[in-house]
């Protein structure tokens, strides 16, 4: 496969030879920035970035080294530049019941999809503009950046709005769970 990309490169076909990068290398890059994210969706976002960064660097590659190590190490790059530059999570003190219930139903829902099925029923109750990124996102698949083009924000926007519609959800999570004991 390295050498039906090479011919492509030598050939100025840069579109023909990311096509084939990605077909050899999709799987790879993804398992290693998830080995150095440790987070799935921080390395899908990675990857992506890592994808974008390899077809602008296309017409500068010249092959001084193997195709795969050049590959990875702009892989492993752009994971270090994202592991800096994204927010830490915010920590939540667990010692108050509510927010620990939240919390285990995010945890439950992320898992079986029964309790998958109880967040559905509780999306409508979160606001329009949290709902729309949150079934771009998790229930479509759509990446921050095709979020942020379909509802035309910018992608500061798509995080805040995601991260404000996880905790909403997760504080009527709670209050079903609350309401489900008592």
């Amino acid at each position: 496969m390295d050498e039906q990309i090479q011919a492509a490169l030598r050939a100025n076909q840069h579109t023909e030879a990311l096509e084939l990068i990605l077909d050899a290398y999709r799987v790879k890059v993804f398992h290693l920035a998830c080995a150095l994210l440790n987070d799935r969706a921080d390395a899908e976002e990675a990857a992506q970035e890592s994808f974008l960064r390899i077809w602008k660097g296309l017409p500068g590659f010249r092959g001084q080294s193997s195709l795969s190590t050049w590959i990875y190490a702009v892989t492993r790059n752009t994971c270090l530049s994202y592991r800096q530059t994204r927010r830490r999570p915010v920590s939540l003190p667990l010692d108050d019941e509510p927010v620990r219930a939240a919390v285990e139903a995010w945890h439950a829902a992320r898992q079986p999809r029964e309790s998958r099925f109880d967040l559905l029923r509780l999306l409508p109750q979160v606001a329009e503009n949290h709902r729309q990124v949150l079934t771009l996102y998790y229930l479509e698949g759509k990446s921050y950046e095709e979020v942020a083009e379909m509802l035309s924000l910018p992608m500061g926007t798509v995080k805040t709005w995601l991260n404000r519609g996880r905790k909403e959800l997760a504080v009527l999570a709670g209050q079903a769970i609350a309401e489900k004991m008592s």
